[in-house]
């Protein structure tokens, strides 16, 4: 098993940074990729960014790509969301979520583990 675990959420303004960390612990040798969503109430959840967990590939949503980065730490097991002048719309509960699926992509239903979400919230 594989458990993740975010932080780093909190109220900032817009144009501000911050970064979100995801702890990965478990059986992390199994893992192929980590990623991050993000959910507003009633909509959709949606794919922020995702990494490879070995080796240096990763992968944004149009929607964040040249403000908002991934990296990670192996030997720290920790994945980070770097958020760079954020939007009033960036507003959400950000999920950490990790998977075994060889080569998952941006779908919510690839990841079969997540944690419990930290809160985003831009104001103006």
């Amino acid at each position: 098993q594989v458990q993740v675990a975010e932080s780093g959420g909190r109220t900032v303004q817009t144009g501000d940074s911050l970064r979100l960390s995801c702890s990965v612990s478990g059986r992390t040798a199994s893992l192929d990729t980590v990623a991050w969503f993000r959910q507003v109430p009633g909509k959709e959840r949606e794919f922020v960014a995702a990494t490879r967990w070995i080796g240096r590939n990763s992968f944004a949503a149009a929607s964040v790509k040249g403000r908002f980065d991934i990296s990670k730490d192996n030997a720290q097991n920790k994945v980070y969301l770097w958020m760079n002048n954020v939007k009033l719309e960036d507003t959400a509960l950000y999920y950490c979520a990790a998977t075994k699926t060889r080569d998952a992509g941006v779908s919510r239903w690839e990841y079969e583990y997540w944690g419990q979400g930290t809160q985003v919230t831009v104001s103006s």
